[in-house]
């Protein structure tokens, strides 16, 4: 029984890591196919339907740092 346990504990946070995992893949794809572009509106054009707030994205003036 608490092998069982351990198992299904296990086996639930791989289950988790691997969506993680996919998911920040994605984000960084869609990030650098949204900076690739070089205009303010690239996340309208280019992902009409989703409705994701972009954390990293910096709207307006991009100044070098």
């Amino acid at each position: 029984m608490k092998t069982l346990l351990i198992l299904l504990v296990a086996s639930g946070v791989a289950a988790w890591l691997v969506l993680y995992i996919v998911r920040r893949i994605q984000n960084s794809k869609m990030l650098r196919k949204i900076a690739s572009e070089g205009f303010e509106t690239a996340v309208d054009v280019l992902y009409p339907k989703k409705r994701r707030t972009f954390r990293k994205l910096k709207i307006g003036p991009v100044l070098p740092q």
